[in-house]
């Protein structure tokens, strides 16, 4: 497999994972949205303590660097991607609605 054929494998099972994260995010703030007045309060709370929107346009900016780069330099931006990618899955983890 080449260097291209990597990075487009690479973008795209990205890509889906940003996008399933994305709904996540979708659905939590819709949740709390429903909530009861108390509990709607606290998940809010939760949701902006931990950035999660932020993380997620992060991970999106990092993707599209990664996107845009040429083939000699997108190695070197995965491991921004990763760690953009760790932040937001910890994130998105921690802040469901229990």
């Amino acid at each position: 497999m080449g260097v291209k054929e990597m990075k487009d494998a690479y973008v795209a099972r990205m890509e889906a994972q940003l996008g399933e994260w994305g709904a996540k995010l979708k659905e939590m703030k819709a949740r709390a949205e429903k909530a009861a007045a108390q509990g709607r309060i606290e998940y809010q709370k939760r949701l902006v303590q931990s950035k999660a929107q932020e993380k997620h346009d992060q991970a999106r900016q990092k993707l599209d660097e990664i996107k845009a780069a040429g083939e000699e330099r997108w190695e070197a931006l995965k491991s921004g991607l990763e760690g953009a990618w760790k932040e937001l899955k910890k994130t998105v983890d921690s802040t469901k609605m229990e």
